[in-house]
């Protein structure tokens, strides 16, 4: 068995899509990233890459790559997983939290699970989400930002 743990922040601004999970919810803003700022996905990458030892979504998927810009997350997604599955390990399940004031995801939970159970193509029962909010705490809390945490257990 191998754990892995990722975490990503990013702040919002107006205007932007909000992804999160490979899912659009409709919000006034979104997060800014190099890529689509999905903070869902990129903490799930890392810590796919982290529990099979392989680094970080920054070696692969630099922030300074121009090629990278404006990608959609889902593709390191699919990437980490496939050089994870490459080293002989699958995925027994994933818990993830994201911390946001808004908006609510609640109404999104069954979308965005259904998004991450085909992209990591796992049943849907092994992936939990949570969100909780920064209680007004730090650029999260004053509504900002976004951050996620994820944790994985690979198997052999």
């Amino acid at each position: 068995m191998r754990i892995g743990h990722g975490w990503d922040q990013h702040r919002l601004a107006d205007g932007r899509p909000f992804r999160l999970g490979g899912v659009v919810i409709p919000f006034s803003k979104g997060p800014v990233g190099h890529s689509d700022g999905d903070v869902l996905l990129h903490a799930l990458t890392d810590a796919l890459l982290g529990a099979a030892g392989l680094g970080d979504i920054g070696t692969y998927f630099s922030d300074r790559d121009p090629k990278w810009k404006d990608a959609d997350s889902a593709g390191f997604l699919k990437a980490a997983l496939g050089m994870v599955e490459k080293r002989g390990f699958r995925i027994e399940n994933a818990d993830i939290t994201v911390v946001l004031e808004a908006p609510r995801i609640g109404p999104f939970r069954n979308e965005i699970l259904d998004s991450l159970a085909a992209l990591l193509r796992i049943e849907k029962d092994r992936i939990n989400l949570k969100a909780k909010t920064a209680e007004g705490f730090d650029a999260v809390g004053a509504g900002d930002a976004v951050a996620c945490h994820a944790v994985v257990l690979l198997v052999t």
